[in-house]
């Protein structure tokens, strides 16, 4: 099972939203397991459950982990493909964000368009080299840092950019014979804080 996995196709999106199907999808994350095990589980038939698993099978969001008998019936064990999904802007391709349109370094909503690009392009990488069987080389940095002030975080910004310009410029050979052109993005965002699990007194 993979760790995460991208959805490019429309039909298989809108299967993946669906609130009981995605349910379904939760629980054979956990492990592999029949309808029956899981009509219980959902508190729906098992012949509801049949339907729901053989829509998300034919998307390829579970399949067939094994098969076992019980009592005169062969059950299907089924496991979902990933422990978890990613809807690409793809599914959505024509009303996709494009960050070229709008260029705007202070946007939040140009930083938007930026993500769903890069979910965009590094779900249609893995999949290629997937088919591919090949690795995907990339590179990502997470962290986070508590700026005491707005200026502050102004001139951390100030010098970021000239860092990463500094090394764009260092080390970027278009006309190299057999290079390859990266994408590099750089955000810089508030970070959000945990939702609270206990609604408010009325």
């Amino acid at each position: 099972m993979l760790d995460v996995t991208v959805i490019e196709d429309p039909e298989a999106a809108a299967v993946s939203l669906d609130p009981i199907r995605a349910r379904l999808l939760a629980e054979l994350a956990a492990g592999p397991a029949s309808a029956a095990m899981l009509a219980g589980k959902v508190g729906l038939p098992r012949q509801k459950v049949n339907y729901h698993l053989k829509a998300l099978e034919k998307h390829g969001l579970v399949e067939l982990a094994g098969e076992r008998r019980k009592g005169n019936v062969t059950e299907r064990l089924m496991r979902a493909t990933a422990a978890s999904y990613v809807i690409s802007p793809l599914a959505l391709a024509a009303v996709q964000p494009d960050p070229d349109r709008f260029r705007d370094q202070l946007s939040a909503r140009w930083l938007l368009a930026l993500g769903a690009r890069l979910v965009r392009d590094v779900g249609s990488l893995i999949t290629g080299a997937a088919k591919a069987r090949k690795r995907l080389a990339t590179f990502a940095l997470d962290g986070e840092v508590t700026f005491a002030s707005a200026a502050d975080r102004a001139a951390f910004v100030q010098e970021l950019t000239a860092g990463v310009s500094a090394l764009i410029r260092k080390y970027d050979a278009p006309d190299a014979e057999g290079g390859r052109g990266h994408r590099i993005v750089v955000a810089v965002h508030p970070t959000v804080k945990p939702q609270a699990t206990e609604l408010p007194d009325q």
